[in-house]
């Protein structure tokens, strides 16, 4: 049998890292021994563990010591990364590095460089001695391409020393749990990171506009509480329209009924603000006079508009190239503490892959299966609410003034 030694170190009991770390080796059929587990005496205190990992051969040796990389695993002996030249723009040489979403650092001249932009599924290149975490397609010929475990050190996320709405990463909250106390805590939390100068973003689906969350959140980014609006074609044109003609998708949202010709409305809405020069200046005109679009422009709050093969129109602010929206939004992403999630799978999940695993997450959805799919996709550190958006938010919002009140 082949054997390799490594250490843990980190809050490896209540954050469950050395547990994780045991199956692994099991699952994937290896042994281990261990050499020496030191742990913490008080509460912030670091525990240590030192091992032995055994493997049939030096492939599946491997293979195991590559998912325990993943959860922070460290080769004691200091190493340098090794790095290889990418062959031409968008090709990478062989054995590459593949990023998780936690905190990197790679050793390198002597020297830990924490990797910047850090998300998963990407890889790592060092330009003018720093190390960056880029896209395939941002790859360019004769770039240093991290290849190989050696020299990586990753730090995964750990259990949060005080009791807060984020109490384990990846809890998964339940539609039997009580949401008006988990929408209380999640109001406590975006009101103290407000407090210290924390960015929120939204990342919202058109379901906001057809319940009665959208002036929720049209309220929210009015008083100061988003930061960046991640969304679509569909938010934005059924946004508009309420504004318009008082219907979302041809429904009067205060009846709940179909209008007569309401199915033509979002068409209307799209031709009114591309004859007036985009949403800006459709607030400009007088045309928009309310609503979460009208708040982002009136109170210079960034938004981008990705579109997708289903979109009539689009409104003139929607990017059409995916690979150009992606790239906007990681940058828009950049310095964002918090996440919230409503009612939209698709955007959801693109957004959760471009997020380091300490941002903040929360996902409202009618549908535990976005919640799964966006943790099974990478986003573990999310935690789910599932509820109706449409009394989600307006709650949110109502928790939050409480909050602001008793200042």
């Amino acid at each position: 049998m082949k054997a390799r030694e490594v250490e843990f170190e980190g809050h490896l009991i209540d954050s469950m890292i050395f547990t994780k770390a045991l199956d692994i080796i099991l699952d994937l059929e290896g042994e281990f021994e261990i050499l020496e587990f030191r742990v913490g005496k008080k509460k912030d205190d670091p525990s240590y563990a030192r091992m032995i990992v055994f493997g049939r051969d030096d492939d599946h040796l491997e293979q195991i010591l590559k998912e325990l990389h993943k959860i922070g695993a460290r080769i004691p002996d200091v190493e340098e990364v090794e790095l290889a030249e990418a062959p031409s723009d968008k090709v990478l040489p062989e054995g590459f590095y593949v990023t998780t979403n936690h905190p990197t650092f790679v050793r390198y001249h002597g020297e830990w460089l924490e990797v910047q932009d850090i998300s998963m599924d990407r890889v790592i290149v060092i330009r003018d001695g720093k190390a960056y975490c880029i896209a395939i397609d941002e790859v360019v010929k004769g770039d240093k391409v991290v290849v190989g475990e050696k020299g990586v050190r990753v730090v995964p996320p750990e259990r949060p020393r005080k009791s807060t709405v984020f109490e384990f990463m990846g809890g998964r909250i339940s539609s039997e749990r009580p949401t008006e106390r988990m929408i209380e805590a999640i109001a406590r939390e975006i009101h103290e990171l407000k407090l210290k100068g924390g960015k929120i973003a939204v990342v919202a689906g058109p379901a906001v506009d057809h319940t009665s969350a959208r002036n929720a959140l049209a309220a929210l980014i009015r008083d100061g509480y988003v930061d960046l609006l991640l969304s679509g074609n569909a938010l934005a044109v059924h946004d508009i329209e309420i504004s318009i003609f008082g219907t979302s998708l041809g429904m009067d949202i205060c009846k709940g009924r179909p209008v007569p010709g309401g199915n033509r409305h979002h068409l209307y809405t799209i031709s009114k603000v591309i004859a007036a020069g985009g949403i800006a200046k459709a607030i400009e005109n007088g045309i928009i006079k309310d609503g979460i679009m009208y708040e982002c422009v009136k109170n210079n709050i960034p938004f981008i508009l990705a579109g997708s093969i289903r979109d009539d129109g689009p409104l003139p602010e929607v990017i059409t190239d995916v690979m150009e929206a992606k790239k906007k939004m990681k940058e828009a992403l950049r310095g964002i503490d918090m996440v919230i999630m409503l009612a939209t799978m698709l955007h959801s999940i693109a957004v959760g892959n471009l997020l380091p695993s300490y941002v903040k997450t929360i996902c409202v959805d009618m549908n535990p299966a976005t919640v799964t799919k966006l943790m099974d996709r990478g986003t573990h550190q999310a935690i789910g609410v599932v509820t109706d958006v449409g009394l989600f938010l307006p709650l949110l919002y109502q928790k939050i003034k409480e909050l602001e009140t008793k200042e």
